[in-house]
């Protein structure tokens, strides 16, 4: 919501985007794509973040019992950078 906000206002106040300043978002959310100026964004993978975590929640279920106790650990997944017009100035 916000990006759009910020989109709307640098217009009304005849700043050019990506020329004057240029706008990077985060979530790569449908309005991304579509807006006036399209918003460069950064794309979570998000499949692969809920099926990695149920796979964390079925470790944790399965070991409740078990004689070796569940070990938590960190999964970090690479996000990817989405480039479009609102990061691209002609200069």
């Amino acid at each position: 919501m916000y990006k759009r906000q910020v989109l709307q206002a640098m217009y009304a106040a005849g700043v050019g985007v990506p020329d004057d300043l240029a706008i990077v978002g985060y979530d790569d959310i449908e309005f991304a794509a579509a807006a006036a100026v399209p918003l460069t964004s950064v794309r979570q993978p998000a499949v692969t973040m809920g099926a990695m975590a149920a796979d964390l929640l079925l470790e944790e279920t399965e070991a409740e019992g078990a004689v070796k106790p569940h070990e938590h650990r960190r999964v970090v997944l690479q996000p990817e950078l989405v480039v479009r017009r609102s990061s691209l100035s002609a200069r």
